[in-house]
């Protein structure tokens, strides 16, 4: 699990310095939002990558979708819009074990967006997908970000590029399943509803995606500056634990 924690810190510390506006005002913004995220990738359900497994393809292919119900950036409003994050680990490897070599990584943001909420966008990107720090194939399109609900069905469209349809599967003894604090967890994954895709389409990152009944999963979020500092506090003093522990252990 070291690599994981190696993977994770990077993750979420390295965008904290570099994923956003390199200015002091920038770098103590505090920020706040509220909503869903809408989730799919190429594995089969339930995605094995947040149980430190290898994916069930080749490699790992999938989104992460933000809905904002309720936001800002400092004073800057973010109430209905959406960012989006496209990516996919090299062969054989896990996106968190593979992080900063993924194939590619491209964020989407809402193009209702106005440029101060572009850029708030982005750096909230840089820490929660996390994106920028992912591939060094990493790019930034402005497009339409949509959601249409019709009965179990969550129908999300990103632009002209991708499409993706899940719907919920129902647990073992009612409702729907969901997965709590799964080993890769963050705050944006603490818990999720478990369910599987009807459609998975991409075309865009040099990418042609078309598959049918993989990994699905649909959360709430609750998410600010100060909880993903104190995560990234806690993943640091995992590290050194870990580092110790194994140093003492060749000794």
């Amino acid at each position: 699990m070291k690599t994981v924690f190696l993977a994770l810190a990077a993750a979420m510390a390295a965008p904290l310095v570099l994923g956003a506006p390199k200015d002091e005002k920038t770098k103590s913004t505090k920020w706040k939002i509220t909503g869903q995220l809408e989730e799919a990738c190429s594995c089969n359900a339930a995605c094995p990558c947040w149980f430190d497994s290898k994916p069930t393809r080749t490699t790992c292919g999938g989104n992460q979708v933000l809905f904002i119900q309720k936001g800002n950036y400092g004073n800057v409003k973010l109430d209905g819009l959406a960012v989006a994050n496209y990516a996919q680990s090299p062969e054989n490897q896990t996106m968190m074990d593979s992080f900063g070599k993924w194939n590619f990584s491209t964020n989407y943001i809402d193009e209702k967006a106005n440029p101060e909420q572009r850029k708030a966008l982005e750096a909230i990107a840089a820490v929660v997908l996390p994106s920028n720090n992912g591939s060094k194939n990493f790019k930034t399109v402005y497009v339409p970000i949509t959601r249409k609900i019709e009965g179990k069905d969550h129908i999300i469209a990103i632009g002209n590029v991708a499409t993706f349809t899940g719907h919920l599967v129902e647990g073992g003894l009612g409702g729907s399943s969901r997965i709590t604090n799964p080993p890769g967890a963050d705050p944006l994954h603490h818990q999720y509803a478990q369910g599987k895709t009807t459609k998975m389409i991409y075309n865009d990152s040099d990418q042609n995606w078309d598959w049918t009944d993989t990994n699905y999963m649909l959360g709430t979020f609750t998410l600010d500056s100060d909880q993903y500092a104190k995560f990234v506090a806690g993943l640091a003093q995992k590290m050194a634990k870990k580092e110790k522990t194994e140093s003492a252990d060749k000794k």
